[in-house]
């Protein structure tokens, strides 16, 4: 399949309680990747490393990735360094969105750093808008507004059913994280 195969690209989002969003995008980069396609991935609000990080860096000819956020999870109120990282990965997602570079760009987390105030409703609409015709982006993390979910053109919503996190099992390094 070649890269040319389609010339119009779509705004997905991928949000819910559910279990999902990122392997989702993950599995839509390899696709892409798979076809020949450039894909810049990256996420908002991850600043651990994870076992994702490992495979992306074994398709970096094809995929460019990078992450932002503390290595902890943000409990309260960003803290001003939470915000610098958003507000310098938000620029260098915005400049590979219109670089010419991608057809595929991928925000993961971006959702849950517009819920947490590291990036606001209107700049994310502006990254949407920014969008080049020919690019497919893909925005994920619980907690899509209203206005992204508005303007999308795929939606997709995780249902949380069952999960052993429940019955008190840790995230496990090769399926959580």
């Amino acid at each position: 399949m070649s890269s040319e195969a389609w010339s119009h690209g779509y705004v997905q989002v991928y949000t819910g309680e559910g279990k999902g969003k990122t392997t989702a995008a993950l599995g839509l980069a390899l696709r892409a990747a798979g076809a020949g396609l450039k894909v810049y991935f990256t996420q908002f609000c991850k600043g651990r490393d994870s076992s994702e990080h490992t495979a992306l860096q074994r398709l970096s000819d094809l995929i460019t990735w990078s992450h932002s956020g503390c290595s902890s999870f943000i409990v309260d109120q960003p803290t001003p360094d939470d915000i610098a990282q958003a507000e310098k990965n938000l620029s260098a997602l915005r400049e590979a969105l219109v670089s010419g570079d991608y057809r595929v760009v991928i925000a993961d987390e971006f959702n849950v750093a517009i819920d947490l105030g590291l990036i606001s409703v209107d700049q994310a609409l502006e990254l949407i808008e920014a969008r080049p015709e020919n690019v497919e982006l893909v925005l994920t993390g619980r907690n899509a507004p209203p206005e992204i979910v508005i303007r999308a053109d795929l939606v997709t919503e995780m249902l949380a059913v069952k999960h052993p996190y429940h019955e008190g099992v840790k995230a496990r390094r090769g399926i959580e994280y």
